[in-house]
């Protein structure tokens, strides 16, 4: 899943030859999972329709202040709201006349008025022929959008539409969303951060049919690695048997089944992470005994001698460096002092409380309800909201807590 995936990309589209290569941007970004609108400068329409633009964007597309109307009404399009509405905002082609007006302020259509009222970062990929990307006043116009805190995305050199050959042509599509989710990934509070989840089950098993498990479906896990790789990171998610599935290209998911395995794995990967989270339910005990075979039904009952697992969360807790450790209580009674418990015996840095009592939280839903308690034993309660929204939730925390 690309970080561009739900955000809304505002593209200003200005008059020149390039613009014939927004049909292909505007599908990517498509493609990517992003909404997109697109402001036109009303010059531009002679390069690309906006019937066009509109098609592959599933939604209109803005040229002017005003647009006729049923009955001969007038609609006004509000350059506030769009530029309030974008999380990114990218003018491509931007030509040499619209990169002056940016730098100096000038503000005669729809698209420069946006792009004076957008409270979001703003890319632009300039294009030109040769010779007046070589002129001085352009370079200005470029230095003095990036002073204004614009991202430049260069253009490259090659055949142009006056026949010469060199610097002004723009980018390729596929190169500026690639250079725009790059730059988006190295803004993030997590970039460069390694985090390992465990998530989902584990299965102990009796003999190859039966196996001792639980409830856990593992999406509260998976939401985390989600968040995680939202914020930046470098995800590597252990989990056990889930049909819960990732899409972000930063999740590594390692399967396992058995508490043995999640232990070997986690272990693996704690001592080069930074942030390491133990939503995983983890059977505390296993049989002692695994039979070849299938146990036959030979008798009234059957008594399976079991041992415990390994304490993923405590084993970490003891050899603890700089990593920030946060594990999860399942409890049903005396639940903030069993918490606080766990917090301390296990060296933690946080632990999230949930609730069995609380309705809508648990097991197999997609919704949990959650209070998060640091080594302080300072406590944030939450109200019940999507397992998605708890992830965030927890990130949030942990984003304060490294911080002060």
């Amino acid at each position: 899943m690309s970080v561009l995936s739900g955000k809304n990309i505002l593209l200003g589209v200005t008059a020149g030859i390039a613009a014939y290569k927004t049909a292909h941007l505007v599908r990517l970004f498509i493609k990517a999972g992003a909404n997109v609108k697109v402001v036109m400068t009303p010059a531009s329409k002679d390069f690309v329709t906006p019937l066009t633009l509109s098609t592959l964007s599933q939604n209109p597309v803005y040229s002017s202040f005003f647009e006729k109307g049923e009955e001969g009404t007038e609609k006004w399009n509000s350059h506030v709201e769009l530029g309030l509405w974008a999380d990114y905002m990218l003018v491509a082609p931007a030509t040499a006349n619209t990169l002056s007006k940016m730098a100096n302020g000038v503000c005669d259509n729809l698209l420069l008025a946006t792009y004076l009222s957008a409270k979001c970062k703003v890319y632009f990929a300039p294009t030109m022929d040769l010779d007046m990307y070589k002129h001085p006043s352009t370079k200005q116009s470029i230095d003095k959008l990036q002073s204004y805190g614009n991202v430049f995305i260069a253009p490259s050199s090659g055949f142009l539409a006056s026949g010469l050959d060199g610097e002004g042509r723009m980018e390729e599509p596929e190169n500026m969303v690639s250079f725009m989710e790059n730059d988006i990934v190295n803004g993030l509070p997590l970039f460069g951060k390694k985090v390992i989840i465990t998530a989902g089950p584990t299965y102990e098993a009796i003999d190859p049919v039966r196996f001792i498990g639980n409830h856990s479906s593992g999406k509260m896990g998976f939401e985390l690695a989600n968040a995680a790789a939202n914020l930046g990171a470098k995800v590597y998610l252990v989990t056990g048997p889930s049909h819960e599935k990732v899409f972000n290209s930063l999740i590594k998911r390692i399967e396992v089944v058995s508490a043995q395995e999640m232990y070997t794995e986690v272990h693996k990967h704690y001592d080069t992470s930074d942030i390491a989270i133990c939503s995983a339910a983890v059977a505390d005990y296993r049989p002692k005994h695994i039979s070849d075979q299938k146990i036959k039904k030979s008798s009234e009952s059957m008594t399976i001698e079991l041992v415990k697992t390994h304490d993923i969360l405590a084993s970490l807790g003891k050899i603890k460096k700089n990593q920030f450790l946060i594990g999860f209580a399942l409890e049903t009674d005396n639940e903030i002092e069993n918490a606080i418990l766990k917090l301390k015996n296990k060296n933690l840095d946080l632990i999230v409380l949930n609730s069995l009592q609380d309705k809508g939280a648990g097991f197999k839903k997609d919704t949990n309800k959650v209070s998060i308690i640091d080594k302080f034993e300072n406590i944030s309660e939450f109200s019940l909201k999507s397992k998605a929204e708890v992830a965030e939730d927890i990130f949030n925390e942990i984003l304060k807590k490294n911080d002060a």
